[in-house]
Order: C-alpha cells, then sequence, then structure tokens
C-alpha cells in the first residue's frame, strides 16, 4: 500500500523516548532523595530561625523566632508584625529549644511504617 509507514521504527522511537523518560524521573527521585532529604543544600547555621508557627485567624499568627540570645514572640497579622515579648531567660530558651528538637516529626515514610505495622491482622493458626 502507498502511503503505509512501517511500524517499527515509530515503535522504537516510542520506546527510546519512554526509557530516556523513565531514566530522567529516576535521576530526579535519586536526587531528592540524596540531597534534598538529607538537607546538605541547606545552611543550618542560620542565625535567624522560625521555631514554632501558630495560626489564630484568618492572616492571624504568633510565631517564634530564635535571634542570638533571645526568642521573639511576634504577632503577626495581614497588615502588621508585633513583638509581644521578648525572651532572654536561657533556662526558658533551653526548654523551648528541647522541646523543638523532640517534637519534629518522622519521616512520611517512617509514619506509614508505623502506621502499616500496627494495622497488620495477625491470622489466627490452624
Amino acid at each position: 500500500m502507498i502511503g503505509n509507514p512501517d511500524l517499527y521504527p515509530i515503535v522504537f522511537k516510542i520506546i527510546v523516548y519512554l526509557i530516556i523518560m523513565v531514566t530522567g524521573l529516576l535521576i530526579v527521585v535519586y536526587f531528592k532523595k540524596r540531597v534534598i532529604k538529607t538537607g546538605s543544600w541547606r545552611n543550618n547555621s542560620k542565625l535567624i530561625q522560625v521555631l514554632e508557627n501558630h495560626y489564630i485567624g484568618v492572616k492571624k499568627s504568633i510565631a517564634l523566632v530564635k535571634i542570638p540570645g533571645s526568642i521573639l514572640v511576634l504577632g503577626i497579622t495581614n497588615d502588621d508584625i508585633n513583638c509581644l515579648t521578648k525572651i532572654e531567660d536561657q533556662d526558658i530558651i533551653n526548654g523551648i529549644e528541647k522541646y523543638n528538637r523532640e517534637s519534629e516529626g518522622k519521616s512520611f515514610s517512617e509514619q506509614l511504617h508505623s502506621l502499616s505495622t500496627k494495622l497488620k491482622i495477625k491470622k489466627p493458626l490452624g
């Protein structure tokens, strides 16, 4: 037949493009697991850190911000940022930092694994 294309080169091209796309996706996943998850791209030695942020209303929140030597409690609205108090007592600062380190959550995969082990149904013997 005239104008009937040969299908083998077209199928070969589709398979090659599919392999290239899957390889690219695997490279992105590898990069995400190795670099982003470990946080090696972040600079953890920042002088100003937001420890906690809690929303109390529409576009209104309270934030704990750590600066060298103290922690600021800030009230944040849509139009304004107010310093509610400044915590300079080292015992309180150490307690807040300890709580912040302890409350850091597990990764999604760790949480999913712990939930799946709790939900496994044991089959009765016999």
